[in-house]
């Protein structure tokens, strides 16, 4: 029976073709008791060993189709299956219960994954799916299953489910995966990440998901819609959209190294988001003319100490060397709130999201600022280098910022070390009060990068973790754009440059309301910058700015999407 389903947006892209409906089911636990408590724990250990080795499997699997980035999932699985909290723990509970070691994985997993989803933090929730993941991991693997997941598909498909683990997502087939459907998650969840990094359409917070195997669907990630059993009508219009998609795709990959040029002759600096050496390298060959956002948690994760001053040091120096004299926006450390990280004592906060993170907790913790700015000041001197700021909201946490700076490079300068006095400093704009201060800042400042995902977010009141309401929290929302635009005055007007650094400068769509609202720099994950620059080589900067204007006098998201389709 044909129908549409509407669900939140996760991945781009149109998909066509039969449904794969995965329903795993845990098979059912013997309990014991067991007679021989030694024995039952030298197979709990041979099964996390031969679960890790097919967590390192995927690591190094996904690290190949998705990124590095992307990896950096399994290599947190890694950590969890290694913790204490759950392979001693089952040990101790069949020691003391004569507990199978499947009885006692599925009660340490599901203890401790209930303990996550009860604080009511979206990071915290992802931990709760981890810890599942890794518990079904576990008992298929003492039960002889094998690993399981979605390894059966054998025909490419759309994979509806009610949930998708990372280790469901990465067993599937190359090439099988057409798209992912879910009823839960987010558009943040470690699935919607894998599939955007892979270029797989992907829709979440699908209600009243109801479809069987093999009945052909449509689906069209950028609006959130499942078409199921469509009409010929409705498949004519998704394959056309889809052919106009690969189209562009195969076209715009073609110039990927070349400059984005408007047709009036205005050059667009189209830059990567990264998040590690590895992913350097990729944004490199992905046509990146430089990178707009470094995020430097991936030096803190992973360890139960904080990375050394040389650590860091080496790490910075290795991707400025990649991009040699092209621009390397790198923030500092941006931890608290949806993001925590072993090693820095973070309290639970009742609303994390407006608690001490991003340039709050560092200029709270000198020590770990200015270990970070001395390795950013020495490893300056391998390449171009800015320093930018996170979730900054007043002129105070401004000044005392570029005073740590100031520290950091006396301090080396005292040692007689070796450091670049040739950088720049920004903010990102994430909060509403920036934007709307903007005018004071820039002078103390030589650039800003807004980050939409949180400015959308705090301007609009919506967790954009929370499928019930992400929908409204849309970026190109008219009140968000002012705000872009009250920023971007701000800074042209004392003579600093804007970028962006959010998922909407890696939007197509909003090419031509970004280039109107004159947006300077572009940054976006690397699969996004050969499309973006394609689009905006087909715009001069007065039909944008006449675009932009429409879309600054619409009265609602709807409008604004009907200016730009």
């Amino acid at each position: 029976m044909n129908r549409i389903m509407h669900g939140v947006p996760a991945a781009g892209g149109i998909a066509i073709g039969p449904a794969f409906v995965y329903r795993p089911e845990m098979p059912e636990i013997p309990e014991g008791p067991v007679d021989d408590i030694p024995a039952e724990q030298a197979r709990l250990l041979a099964a996390i060993a031969a679960v890790d080795r097919r967590l390192g499997e995927l690591e190094a699997i996904t690290a190949g189709q998705a990124g590095d980035t992307a990896a950096e999932i399994f290599e947190v699985h890694r950590m969890f299956l290694a913790d204490p909290a759950i392979s001693a723990k089952a040990a101790d509970m069949i020691a003391t219960e004569a507990a199978t070691a499947e009885a006692a994985v599925v009660a340490v997993t599901g203890a401790l994954a209930d303990e996550f989803a009860s604080i009511g933090d979206d990071y915290f929730a992802q931990r709760a799916i981890d810890v599942r993941d890794i518990g079904q991991q576990l008992v298929r693997e003492l039960m002889g299953l094998g690993a399981g997941g979605l390894s059966e598909v054998t025909v490419p498909s759309v994979v509806i489910a009610d949930d998708l683990t990372p280790s469901d997502t990465m067993s599937l087939p190359e090439g099988t995966a057409l798209a992912f459907c879910t009823k839960e998650g987010s558009a943040t969840s470690h699935a919607a990440i894998l599939a955007r990094s892979m270029g797989i359409p992907a829709i979440v917070g699908l209600t009243n998901l109801d479809v069987s195997t093999g009945t052909t669907v449509g689906v069209d990630g950028d609006a959130g819609l499942l078409y199921i059993d469509p009409d010929p009508e409705q498949l004519a219009a998704l394959r056309k959209k889809r052919g106009q998609q690969v189209r562009l795709l195969t076209v715009a990959a073609e110039r990927a190294s070349e400059p984005a040029v408007t047709t009036d002759g205005h050059r667009q600096e189209v830059v990567a988001n990264i998040g590690s050496v590895t992913d350097a390298e990729r944004a490199e060959r992905s046509g990146a003319e430089g990178v707009g956002l470094l995020r430097t948690e991936f030096l803190f994760l992973d360890r139960g100490t904080l990375p050394t001053e040389d650590e860091q040091y080496e790490a910075y120096r290795s991707i400025l060397e990649i991009f040699g004299d092209r621009p390397v926006v790198v923030r500092t450390l941006d931890v608290g709130g949806d993001k925590q990280v072993p090693g820095i004592d973070l309290e639970n906060e009742l609303n994390p999201f407006l608690g001490r993170r991003g340039i709050r907790l560092t200029l709270a913790e000198p020590d770990l600022f200015q270990t970070q700015l001395r390795a950013l000041l020495r490893a300056g001197v391998h390449g171009n280098l800015k320093i930018m700021f996170p979730m900054v909201a007043t002129l105070a946490e401004v000044e005392a910022a570029r005073a740590a700076v100031d520290t950091a490079a006396a301090t080396l300068d005292g040692r007689g070390a070796e450091r670049t006095a040739s950088f720049e400093v920004g903010i990102m704009i994430e909060v509403p009060s920036a934007a709307l201060i903007a005018g004071a800042l820039a002078p103390r400042l030589d650039f800003f990068s807004i980050g939409t995902n949180d400015l959308t977010q705090y301007t609009l009141a919506v967790d954009r973790t929370n499928p019930t309401v992400a929908t409204i929290g849309d970026p190109l929302h008219p009140a968000v754009l002012r705000l872009i635009q009250m920023v971007v005055e701000a800074a042209h007007t004392h003579g600093k440059w804007v970028g962006m650094c959010g998922e909407m400068a890696g939007d197509p769509l909003a090419v031509p309301v970004l280039l109107g609202l004159g947006i300077d720099e572009w940054s976006m994950n690397p699969p996004s910058i050969s499309i973006v620059k394609d689009r905006i080589r087909s715009w001069s900067t007065d039909a944008a700015r006449k675009v932009a204007d429409r879309c600054l006098r619409a009265s609602s998201t709807a409008e604004v999407r009907d200016i730009l389709t």
